[in-house]
């Protein structure tokens, strides 16, 4: 199979995803790369009115997970370990976050990721490592 045809199946399957749904959230994938936008949404707020830090870890997770996933054809794969710091709160506009894998070996690939708020300002970043699964990539789970 052809990248560009994995990186349009990672997308879609994201796109299939339930949390998707809730999130409106949008992806591009390319080779160790992705950018992702996630609008910024009242619904997701915490009582401090601003985005809830979780929407903020699922939009980092996912640009690792993604950039990690452009470079497996076979398997789902699987955080095993993630790290995050928070440096300001989002109130309006969208997220986008731009993951990379830095790293990659027989067993496991470890990929970053810093995520921005409308106006540019870098509000978080994450790393992770990620390691191949046992589901396999089917159209079963949105990979179309």
């Amino acid at each position: 199979m052809q990248f560009s045809a994995h990186y349009r199946k990672l997308e879609n399957m994201l796109a299939s995803a339930p949390i998707s749904q809730l999130t409106k959230v949008r992806i591009t994938v390319g080779e160790g790369t992705t950018e992702l936008v996630v609008p910024v949404k009242r619904q997701f707020f915490h009582a401090g009115d601003c985005l809830h830090g979780a929407i903020i870890f699922m939009a980092l997770d996912n640009a690792c997970f993604f950039a990690a996933s452009s470079l497996v054809q076979d398997v789902f794969i699987l955080t095993s370990q993630f790290n995050i710091h928070f440096f300001r709160p989002v109130s309006n506009g969208e997220i986008t976050a731009n993951g990379t894998v830095v790293a990659k070996t027989s067993n496991q690939i470890t990929a970053e990721a810093v995520a921005y708020n409308t106006q540019g300002r870098e509000i978080a970043r994450g790393s992770g490592i990620f390691v191949p699964g046992k589901i396999k990539l089917s159209e079963d789970i949105g990979y179309k």
